[in-house]
């Protein structure tokens, strides 16, 4: 793995591109830092718990409790429903079709009924468990197919068409029809869901929230409690752990605490065990996959036939744009000539399906490499070959204009898809490594080994153009020292980390004189979530253009100071420069407020170039692709199913990274994450809808035996054509792809166990169950 630096290299000359310590680190190894269940409690406090639903289906009987008989609990002080809320019961993020507290209906097992508040948490908690709930149970629709057939879908059927498909795969020289699967995945945060809510002075209130969007939360707890939104104040320092699951769901959490502390006006918290947590809230989106594909002899695609249905539960929330982006990622690296595409969102009787890292790109990109996976299979090539035959193309190159145009429209104008795989297929060995793996398993019987090279493209950018925005205050104090706030929220990632590098570069400063402070709604207002990779390039502009706006201010200062013209004073190294001579930052700054200049500013910034229609999945839907490609080689036993990575190697695209230290943290918990999503991490629900896999007792999670020795992450040398923070490209989400590598590679090494005789027939999560079911499947095929 990557080494950690030597701490007394970690703070540098000059911000840009250098791997300074998180601003955390040191807190979290000693338990310093200060999460939401840390923050000392106000005399009075109160505990809530949720009173959750038993069935997938059903029409509530009254309000669906007996509220007597919860209030003669032990310790149980208020109990509230529906019928409580004095303004809005919604939480769902996009349409508001999504009740906080279930009214009439319940939809899902696990969906909120009540909160029961009580003296301790523990007797919150108990009293909750003990209550029945009211319900008279509804036949529920569970799956996709179940959805299909029954027509039931949370939002109208999406597609794209491009050329005619139908007529390419009907003169194709070659066609292969097949379906495959994806799976849920939990977020599995380190730290629950969590919101403290304490009442203030003349109806106002303050949430200290775990949460990913603190402006949702905001507005959600306003329009619940019939109050303004400058009335609710929410304040997250930080996040133990959010992958999308702090998103929209937190507004379950942060309006049932809200709701209470408002009606009792006594400060309430709101903790939820690890197994009402993943009972409670959204997965990953599963998606089933049905494709029908033409190609030629050398493995080209003419024209694909392919069709998407995820399982959205039973609400809207973001299955619009995930749906989306998969649609918009169908593609990957590669040019689908002809191309009919239809996504279906299937609404079903479970949590409602909601953001996670990748948020849809990771399934489309899984459904267009089986279909590259079946192809090689079937010509008897080499799947890199087939990838490489298939990759975006220079018009100038293959003469042909449309060959770096996606699907939707939008000319691909910083393409170096190709040049990261050849990296990486260098770097790794891949020649000598296939050669390796084909003559291991020519020689051993029971275990064989898998290698795969798979490449990645990943859209930065908001789907919704709204959202493109981001605001940041900042503020300088008379000694020098700094404070910025801004929309983001640091969730473990390093976010604060790189703000205060882009703001210590901007006032030519180091990076100790900054402190960014934590995530409030009333310092930057209407902060859009921090998702979509978006948190380093919005919230850094925004700061870079704080820093302009404050350079402005204090270049005359600086002027008088040294003798010189304004416009050549520059700021570095501590001293704003002019003239031949220096004067230090602090006494600058000391200057600038005895000359009454004014020490705080406010910056914003909007993504340009944005111009997509949601509606026809159709314009420029990103800024600009990340890019990246890795080689994974994998051993299994076709006795068990067990199977062990071997090697992993990754070239991913940063731009010019920030802090290529925390960008290769970022990829190497990326790739990791994606494994487990691909191989172990299984959702299972029984015949009534309900989570059978809901604690770390039952869903395994990746854990750091599964990481191998050979573990190698290189940044590729380049830089974002678009002026971002120091020209860097959005390292959150993109490596999570960097995983397919890992799945392709066990999919060879199946396919190896049947003499690659036979086309292998395994859906992800690639358990050990399901790969050893594949090898019978494979062996069987050979023999027969």
């Amino acid at each position: 793995m990557n080494a950690p630096t030597d701490l007394k290299n970690l703070i540098p000359a000059t911000e840009q591109g250098r791997d300074v310590v998180h601003e955390s680190a040191r807190l979290h190894v000693t338990g310093g830092a200060t999460y939401t269940d840390d923050i000392p409690e106000l005399r009075g406090t109160l505990y809530a718990a949720l009173v959750l639903s038993p069935v997938a289906h059903g029409e509530l009987i009254g309000e669906g409790i007996d509220r007597a008989a919860l209030l003669k609990e032990h310790g149980v002080v208020a109990v509230f429903t529906a019928r409580d809320i004095p303004g809005e019961n919604n939480c769902g993020p996009i349409v508001h079709d999504d009740p906080f507290l279930a009214d009439g209906k319940v939809e899902f097992v696990g969906q909120a009924v009540a909160v029961v508040v009580a003296r301790e948490m523990l007797y919150a908690r108990e009293a909750a468990k003990k209550a029945q709930v009211l319900v008279k149970a509804l036949p529920p629709i569970l799956t996709i197919e179940d959805a299909m057939a029954a027509g039931s879908f949370v939002m109208p059927a999406k597609g794209i068409v491009r050329g005619d498909a139908a007529q390419a795969i009907a003169a194709a020289p070659r066609r292969i029809r097949g379906s495959t699967r994806t799976g849920q995945q939990e977020q599995f945060y380190l730290e629950g869901q969590i919101t403290y809510a304490v009442p203030r002075e003349d109806g106002q209130l303050t949430l200290y929230c775990s949460t990913q969007h603190p402006d949702g939360n905001q507005r959600e707890a306003a329009a619940a409690l019939n109050l303004s939104t400058n009335d609710v104040e929410v304040i997250c320092r930080r996040m133990g752990g959010g992958f999308g699951g702090k998103e929209g769901n937190a507004s379950i959490f942060s309006q049932s605490a809200a709701l209470a502390a408002f009606k009792l006006q006594k400060p309430v918290k709101l903790r939820v065990n690890r197994d009402d947590d993943m009972t409670v809230t959204g997965k990953r989106h599963d998606f089933r996959i049905d494709y029908e594909v033409g190609f030629d002899d050398t493995g080209r695609i003419l024209g694909a036939d392919i069709t998407l249905m995820s399982r959205c539960g039973y609400s809207v929330d973001y299955s619009g744009p995930v749906n989306d982006r998969a649609c918009l990622h169908i593609d990957n690296c590669y040019h689908i000539p002809a191309l009919k595409l239809v996504s279906h969102r299937c609404k079903t009787n479970t949590q409602s399906s909601t953001a996670f890292r990748g948020f849809g790109g990771p399934q489309g990109m899984f459904g267009i490499e089986t279909v590259i996976d079946e192809i090689a299979s079937v010509l008897g090539l080499d799947p890199l070959d087939v990838r490489k035959r298939n990759l975006y193309q220079d018009p100038a190159v293959s003469g042909n204009p449309d060959t770096m145009t996606t699907q939707y429209n939008q000319l691909i104008e910083d393409w170096v898809g190709d040049q990261v795989i050849a990296q990486v297929e260098a770097q790794a060995g891949y020649a000598g490594r296939r050669a390796a793996v084909a003559a291991f398993n020519a020689t051993s019987k029971t275990r064989k080994r898998g290698l795969a090279l798979v490449p990645l493209k990943f859209g930065i950018s908001f789907t919704a153009t709204h959202l493109n925005q981001g605001g940041a205050l900042l503020v300088i104090y008379m000694d020098g020292s700094v404070s910025v706030n801004h929309g983001g929220t640091e969730m473990g990632q390093g976010l604060n980390t790189k703000m205060a590098q882009v703001c210590a570069d901007g006032l030519g400063i180091s990076v100790d004189k900054v402190r960014v402070t934590a995530t409030d709604s009333q310092k930057v207002p209407n902060a859009s979530a921090t998702s979509a990779s978006s948190g380093a390039d919005i919230n850094g502009a925004a700061i870079m253009n704080a820093t302009m706006q404050m350079r402005e201010r204090l270049q005359p200062v600086a002027a008088r100071l040294l003798g010189c013209e304004p416009e050549v004073v520059r700021f570095a190294d501590n001293a704003a420069h002019g003239g031949g001579k220096s004067v230090p930052w602090a006494d600058l700054t000391k200057q600038a407020w005895l000359d009454r200049v004014g020490l705080s500013v406010t910056g914003f910034y909007m993504t340009p170039e944005i111009k997509y229609d949601f509606t026809t999945l159709n314009g420029r839907a990103f800024y600009y692709y990340c890019y990246g490609a890795s080689v994974s080689e994998v051993e299994i036993d076709t006795r068990t199913g067990e199977w062990w990575l071997k090697a992993a190697d990754m070239v991913h695209d940063a731009g010019r990274s920030i802090n290529p230290a925390l960008d290769k943290g970022q990829v190497e918990g990326a790739y990791i994450q994606g494994m487990g999503w691909l191989t172990m991490e299984e959702c299972i629900w029984d015949k009534k809808g309900k989570l059978l896999t809901h604690g770390p007792s039952t869903y395994k999670i990746p854990v750091a035996g599964d990481v191998p020795e050979h573990f190698n992450v290189t940044l590729f040398d380049g830089h974002n054509l678009k002026p971002t923070p120091f020209n860097s490209k959005a390292v959150g989400e993109p490596p999570l792809m960097q995983a397919l590598s890992v799945f392709f590679a066990l999919r060879d090494a199946v396919g190896a166990a049947g003499g690659h005789d036979a086309r292998v027939s395994l859906v992800a999560p690639a358990t050990p169950e399901r790969i050893l079911l594949a090898c019978e499947r494979g062996r069987a095929a050979a023999r027969g």
